[in-house]
């Protein structure tokens, strides 16, 4: 899955999408048919788990990749509609934005001058995977307690 940045991301955006709609299928079922919470309770928290992990995945692959920081944002932003995800993997691929490999895969790429402050951390990610998968995993589940701390969506 984490071989390159073109799979990682497609992997993960699919999956930001997927839990959409989930989501809302339960929104559907709790709010307009009043049936149910069940699809709430289950998609709400991984819903918020791979949305965050698709935010860390974006700016991994947006400092390894070398994305402008408007794409950054806008990778970021396509979170937020329900499965723009899909859309924006599509848009990046087409305009070569994920590569087949990572170019931080070597410790002289990373260690390079000229990069962001990002580089050298994301270098050590794509040059440990299983030590980057487990910091990725540790950091979602970090972000996702504070978000839980923090309290549901309003609304």
């Amino acid at each position: 899955m984490i071989s390159s940045p073109n799979r990682l991301f497609r992997t993960v955006a699919t999956a930001e999408a997927v839990t959409w709609a989930g989501l809302l299928a339960g929104m559907f079922l709790k709010y307009v048919t009043d049936t149910t919470e069940a699809g709430v309770t289950i998609f709400g928290p991984i819903h918020g788990a791979v949305f965050i992990a698709y935010c860390v995945t974006t700016v991994v692959v947006a400092v390894d990749q070398r994305w402008s920081a408007g794409r950054l944002v806008a990778g970021l932003a396509s979170s937020v509609p329900p499965f723009l995800t899909l859309w924006f993997e599509r848009y990046a691929a087409k305009h070569g934005l994920l590569a087949d490999s990572w170019r931080l895969r070597s410790s002289a790429a990373a260690g390079s001058s000229g990069g962001s402050g990002l580089e050298r951390p994301v270098g050590w990610l794509v040059r440990n995977p299983a030590r980057g998968l487990a910091a990725a995993v540790v950091a979602v589940l970090a972000l996702f307690g504070i978000a839980l701390l923090a309290g549901p969506p309003v609304g």
